[in-house]
């Protein structure tokens, strides 16, 4: 008989996702609540006191506590399931994109965030500090200008038929296959 961690740690059918994102969504939008991971840092900075300064921070953040809470869940089932739920091997990626990340210069996945951009080395690279530093501005002012992250817009979003976070979400894959095909390949 297999144990509750065996059971967790085996490969789960990709429809299993889906039907709790849809009973999640399901219960939010029940409750007239909308889910994105983005907000929180809106709450974070209400918290720490902005609303003083700045009016866009000005709001009763007691009403986010629940999104709050999901994101520490977020974090806390992330050191769970890399403490004691993984096996230590690398990601499984298709032997194609292996070929394709090796054209760009990268190796074979020893983890989960190829090395060349996500160890300590690559990050106190001048290179590697402009990628990140460059890469968290314009995902934070593209969360900020779209109105909500891609979690908010591809999951809430559509699934209140809000055609604002369709458009959006045609835009972050329009600009996920520019950067892909076109810029990627000029910075690697």
């Amino acid at each position: 008989m297999q144990s509750v961690i065996e059971f967790i740690q085996q490969p789960w059918s990709w429809w299993f996702s889906g039907a709790i994102i849809s009973s999640i969504m399901f219960i939010l939008l029940f409750f007239g609540k909308s889910f994105g991971f983005s907000a929180n840092l809106r709450t974070i900075c209400t918290v720490a006191g902005a609303g003083k300064k700045v009016p866009f921070f000005n709001f009763n953040w007691k009403t986010q506590i629940w999104n709050l809470v999901f994101l520490v869940g977020a974090i806390i089932g992330g050191f769970i399931a890399n403490q004691f739920l993984s096996n230590g091997e690398a990601v499984q990626i298709s032997q194609s994109t292996i070929s394709d990340l090796s054209a760009l210069g990268f190796a074979a996945p020893t983890s989960v965030q190829p090395e060349e951009l996500f160890s300590w080395e690559a990050a106190f690279s001048v290179k590697g500090f402009l990628i990140l530093a460059l890469g968290g501005l314009m995902v934070g002012f593209g969360a900020r200008y779209a109105g909500g992250c891609t979690s908010g817009h591809a999951i809430s979003g559509i699934s209140d038929l809000q055609i604002p976070s369709i458009i959006a979400v045609v835009g972050f894959f329009i600009g996920g296959l520019i950067m892909t095909f076109g810029i990627l390949p000029l910075i690697f």
